[in-house]
């Protein structure tokens, strides 16, 4: 496999709509959480997206939905780079990637929840156009001309940095010349109780990999990538690594064998060596037995010196835009040759025995591992590096 530069990239999540928004949080080290929306009669914390969200243009109003909403603002700030590809590749030779775990779940427990009080399903619900995951896909590929291979990858929390794996061997093979890749979710009733369900959600803010965690915050988002055979952009996508671990169907290994699988895996494709990652943003969703155990694959692979940045804390786990989401953290780090803080990290649960940044500093990375890990031991770790 190559290495690809990133050229564009963009995000829209708790920290704000735009970009720009997102990437000024992160560096002032200021959270997006917020008190979940009434709506789903729960207490608790989660990563909203400030609204209002404009509606869908007039072509696309059969496929409006909370979903398509929040993938259409995210868009905005990739209308010229998209362009310029389009110029230089030609639409067709441009692909599309996208990483959803819910899909359009949230517009089908409003349409039951109207049925029960109105007896009849509101007018204009579509299964097919509103719920399904390719329904996402659909409307992305026509808010940006795109119209080379598209698909949509839902394993979960690893949807969104997966999505990378597949856009290597679309280049590699030489089917596309660009791929946009990304990710997007919206905040339904199905995940905030599943999770409650579980006993994993917690109901104040997050704290990943400190020794007061108490579980996640569940969140919304979309971010996208643009990776080109050649070009110049703020970072490079240098290698992919997956494993399925398939040891349980929501816990990990136990002696983290599958993150540390993922991780030596992006390394190898990579082709550098352990020392050179500089930090790794990790999972780090908040649970005790997740942190902990890809603590574990941390230290085990790269030792207890390596830099570790930890950002649910800023816009709660987002899920199937997760992966995408802090892969986009990940290149403004990069770029912007700084360690983000690990917001709520403190204090560090010591037991864990990794280095996680507290605090903002400048940082110069040559490279970065992010880490997503999914249900079932679906384990991707997506290898970074500085452009130029």
């Amino acid at each position: 496999m190559g290495s690809y530069p990133i050229t564009a990239f963009s995000a829209t999540n708790a920290m704000g709509n735009t970009t720009a928004e997102v990437v000024a949080a992160l560096d002032a080290g200021r959270s997006g959480l917020r008190p979940c929306p009434p709506e789903f009669g729960l207490e608790g914390i989660c990563g909203v997206v400030p609204g209002p969200l404009p509606p869908l243009p007039s072509a696309l109003v059969d496929y409006d939905s909370r979903l398509t909403r929040i993938a259409q603002v995210s868009l905005d700030d990739l209308s010229r780079p998209l362009e310029a590809a389009r110029k230089r590749w030609g639409a067709d030779r441009i692909g599309l990637i996208l990483g959803t775990s819910t899909g359009g779940i949230y517009e089908t427990e409003r349409a039951y929840r109207h049925l029960a009080e109105h007896g009849a399903l509101p007018a204009g619900y579509s299964v097919e156009r509103q719920h399904a995951l390719h329904a996402g896909l659909h409307v992305v590929r026509m808010l940006t001309d795109l119209r080379g291979p598209s698909y949509v990858v839902s394993t979960a929390c690893s949807s969104s940095a997966r999505v990378c794996a597949g856009a290597m061997r679309l280049l590699d093979a030489a089917v596309c010349d660009a791929v946009l890749v990304g990710g997007v979710d919206s905040l339904c009733g199905l995940t905030l109780r599943g999770f409650s369900g579980l006993e994993v959600r917690s109901l104040d803010a997050c704290r990943p990999f400190s020794s007061e965690r108490a579980g996640i915050n569940i969140g919304e988002g979309a971010a996208w990538l643009l990776l080109e055979r050649l070009g110049d952009g703020p970072a490079r996508l240098l290698g992919v690594g997956e494993s399925g671990d398939a040891y349980h169907m929501t816990s990990p290994h136990p002696e983290g064998l599958g993150a540390r699988l993922a991780m030596e895996r992006a390394i190898e494709a990579g082709g550098i060596d352990p020392s050179e990652v500089g930090h790794v943003n990790v999972h780090g969703t908040g649970t005790q037995q997740n942190d902990a155990i890809e603590g574990r694959a941390i230290l085990d692979l790269l030792g207890p010196e390596v830099a570790v940045v930890a950002t649910k804390g800023y816009t709660g786990h987002l899920l199937g835009a997760a992966g995408a989401t802090e892969l986009v953290l990940t290149v403004a780090a990069l770029d912007g040759g700084f360690l983000p803080a690990s917001v709520g990290s403190a204090p560090v649960d010591a037991s864990i025995g990794v280095q996680v940044n507290v605090e903002r500093r400048d940082f110069v990375s040559r490279a970065a591992l992010s880490n997503s890990f999914a249900f079932g031991g679906s384990n991707v770790s997506v290898l970074l590096g500085r452009g130029g």
